[in-house]
């Protein structure tokens, strides 16, 4: 693999690389996506798990045992991409991100040597893995922590009409910001199979079943729903519940940023771009990020997002290339508007587009550190197809990672 003097760069099967990085002309592709090995420790609470596995894959392996780890909302969504980049999921308020239940990974760095990383072993480099991406290496194991799952949660979507939009974010906002460790919730725009546009809050509640009914009360009470889909669920069917709004097969783009305050402007902004949405496949997403993992320290993990906020998302979708232009340029004035309302981002949300000032704002003040595991482990910056992480002597220099 070394010295060929092309890119080189990591594909997870379904990873989570919203700009499509994972492909590029002139470079070297690594397929993982036949490794698809799982075996879980049922004692221990712990599952060993290949790159290969979508989110799906690993839950029917965990819940098999009554456990699961904190990962996805998408079921088709690779683990490998997701966990490197921190990984938002249902579970993050109550058990933390997903970079934050790795026991340990292995990998292949790019002088071909195979590492375990883990809290004991080669620190420095499990410490960036945790929410630096793939900058460091082709991961080929990574190793969770599990927690109990019962057989049924209780969560599900409630679905308000557009004249009441408004007010129902105002009460989400509210809502999510105030919603214990056990309960998660989230909102978004999206449209019915049936054609008609709609606004959405999600929820899924996680502790004790008895109190159920009293913490998801606010929202079964608030407004007049056009439908309310909540009650009893297999954990796996939440993990589900958004496949029907990404279809394989679509054309997407995506903007995104934090907002430490969903206030009243930013939902009357998002509802005026909302209105002229040009495709009715078109999604606006809002992940209420809390609890467990707003409690972990910044510097923990290379994932520094740590404190109470709101993941903002912005993703049209279509069908024929002809359409492009208008339905990325829709993004784009959406996002102008709501940038000035946001602070840093997720990195497995950035659109490929974005540059350097913005890989280093999802990164914040772990970024230099980052930069200097990076010169430890790559100092060639041979992975460098991602978000990139440019190594420290070239950051030193002021300079940039190398694109061709």
């Amino acid at each position: 693999m070394v010295g060929l003097g092309v890119p080189l760069f990591i594909v997870t099967m379904a990873s989570q690389n919203v700009a499509g990085m994972a492909v590029c002309d002139g470079g070297l592709m690594i397929d993982l996506s036949l490794m698809r090995g799982v075996r879980v420790d049922p004692v221990s609470r712990s599952v060993r798990a290949e790159p290969g596995l979508l989110w799906k894959d690993l839950d029917h392996e965990t819940l098999a045992f009554g456990l699961a780890t904190t990962g996805g909302t998408v079921s088709s969504t690779g683990i490998g991409g997701l966990t490197l980049g921190g990984g938002l999921c249902w579970l993050m308020k109550k058990h933390g991100m997903t970079c934050d239940n790795l026991r340990s990974v292995d990998i292949v760095t790019a002088d071909g040597r195979l590492l375990t990383a883990s809290a004991s072993e080669n620190e420095n480099l499990f410490w960036a893995v945790r929410g630096g991406g793939g900058n460091f290496g082709v991961v080929v194991s990574f190793e969770y922590d599990l927690h109990p799952m019962p057989p049924t949660i209780v969560g599900g979507m409630i679905l308000y009409p557009m004249e009441q939009a408004r007010e129902v974010l105002r009460f989400y906002r509210d809502y999510s910001a105030q919603a214990v460790d056990d309960l998660a919730v989230n909102a978004g725009i999206l449209t019915t199979p049936d054609g008609v546009t709609v606004v959405g809050i999600f929820a899924a509640w996680f502790g004790a079943p008895e109190q159920a009914a009293l913490q998801l009360q606010p929202l079964r009470v608030f407004g007049v729903p056009l439908a309310d889909l909540t009650g009893p669920m297999p954990y796996a069917a939440l993990q589900t519940m958004f496949d029907a709004a990404v279809p394989a097969g679509l054309r997407r783009y995506w903007k995104s940023g934090y907002l430490q305050n969903f206030s009243d402007e930013v939902i009357d902004t998002l509802l005026s771009h909302a209105a002229t949405k040009t495709s009715p496949n078109t999604l606006v997403l809002i992940f209420r990020l809390g609890g467990k993992a707003a409690r972990t320290a910044p510097d923990a993990t290379a994932f520094g997002a740590r404190s109470p906020l709101w993941d903002f998302d912005i993703v049209p979708q279509w069908q024929d290339a002809m359409e492009d232009g208008t339905h990325i340029e829709w993004a784009r004035a959406f996002w102008r508007s709501i940038e000035p309302f946001t602070s840093g981002v997720y990195v497995n949300h950035l659109d490929g587009d974005d540059g350097a000032p913005r890989v280093r704002a999802a990164f914040g003040r772990n970024y230099e550190r980052l930069a200097r595991v990076k010169q430890e482990y790559d100092p060639t910056n041979l992975f460098r197809m991602n978000n990139n992480i440019v190594p420290h002597d070239e950051v030193g220099r002021g300079g940039h990672a190398r694109t061709s």
